[in-house]
């Protein structure tokens, strides 16, 4: 009984400690590589800490393939150690060094991210096969690397936020969450657009240089006047990307996504919206033809407040109390897309400019009671 016990307790720890990392040395090394299947080596050290944070990435990528070890291998050699001899024999002078295999053992440099997600993606892009894993959904702002940079940043039609990021950096991975949150938050707004490049990329070295990226993460703003880009020094919460690009892009942005109380309203709309709710019937006739004559110089933008307008002016009251309802409800129930919940919102800002006093009559009072003391 003790014994089938212990055999249990060993396969369970057999089990446990199992890795489709294949290790290789000077003697194993034949027999896997060159032999008609591809596969991805890390030449590491044992005392190397960067080895050590990228063990449970590349333990994550082995297992991604493991239901195709037939079509490829993810492996590893002890470089300082019993494959040093491997290590010379391939130019390995700093640790970790990955290097990519083809089948007839023709190898390259492997440059791209130490993320699960770019491992997998430079595999799957060599060989056709696809991992495991789930990819995640995409990031609401846009990838981009030396092939589209231009294309996007440099458009003068846009303002654009970049970050210019690595995979394997702490701090980057913590403005990860937050930026999603804002490029989410910032998705219906064509024009201000949120933008993420992996500056650590070989493949971006030129775009690295070209913009002076020594550090992670890099913020930098590019204005559609202004195409040499501007640093971004404001802090890096939800609320400063917010409060930032709602500055410098004119947008009426949400924390809370969606838009804010203020966006669609015009002054001088608000003025004769409240005028015109409080006006009896024939004076209503004549804040109606006011505001006609107002939106002809103003344009799109000002045609709701006429619309309500047109819906009161023969005193539907009911209208007012009636669509306010509506549209709140609407907004509460989250279920429309968001480029129609920006039209609702704004529809909703605008129908309350009419129960509110403007807010320049409020100040004005205050100033008026301050000089008569």
């Amino acid at each position: 009984m003790k014994l089938s016990i212990s055999l249990f307790i060993t396969a369970i720890l057999t089990s446990a400690s199992a890795s489709n990392v294949l290790e290789l040395n000077p003697d194993s090394w034949d027999d896997v590589v060159g032999t008609g299947k591809p596969g991805l080596v890390e030449f590491f050290a044992t005392w190397c800490g960067h080895c050590k944070n990228l063990a449970p990435t590349y333990e994550q990528v082995a297992d991604a393939y493991s239901h195709v070890k037939d079509k490829v291998f993810v492996a590893k050699v002890d470089a300082d150690g019993v494959g040093k001899e491997l290590g010379r024999k391939y130019g390995v002078t700093g640790f970790p060094t990955l290097k990519w295999f083809d089948g007839k053992g023709n190898y390259e440099p492997y440059e791209s991210g130490r993320d699960l997600e770019s491992f997998t993606s430079f595999i799957t892009e060599k060989t056709g096969v696809k991992s495991s894993i789930k990819p995640p959904p995409p990031p609401s702002y846009r990838i981009l690397d030396y092939s589209n940079f231009d294309e996007i940043v440099l458009d003068p039609k846009k303002d654009v936020l970049v970050t210019f990021t690595a995979p394997w950096c702490g701090h980057c991975k913590a403005m990860k969450p937050a930026y999603e949150k804002v490029a989410s938050i910032f998705e219906t707004e064509n024009n201000c657009v949120l933008v993420n490049v992996d500056a650590d990329d070989k493949k971006n070295e030129a775009l690295k240089t070209r913009f002076g990226i020594s550090g992670f993460p890099t913020i930098k703003f590019f204005p559609k006047d202004n195409k040499d880009g501007i640093a971004y020094e404001a802090g890096r919460s939800e609320a400063d990307f917010v409060n930032y690009l709602n500055e410098k892009c004119g947008t009426q942005r949400s924390v809370n996504g969606g838009l804010l109380d203020t966006a669609g309203r015009l002054a001088d709309f608000d003025v004769l919206a409240n005028k015109f709710f409080v006006a009896s019937g024939d004076l209503r006739d004549s804040i109606h033809k006011e505001a006609l004559t107002l939106s002809s110089t103003i344009g799109d933008a000002s045609k709701h407040y006429i619309r309500i307008m047109e819906k009161m002016v023969n005193g539907t009251e009911a209208y007012y109390e009636k669509e306010s309802k509506r549209l709140e409800s609407i907004l509460k129930k989250r279920t429309l897309a968001p480029a129609k919940l920006d039209e609702i919102k704004i529809k909703s800002n605008i129908l309350r400019a009419f129960s509110e006093k403007p807010k320049e009559d409020s100040e004005s009072n205050i100033r008026r009671a301050a000089a008569e003391l």
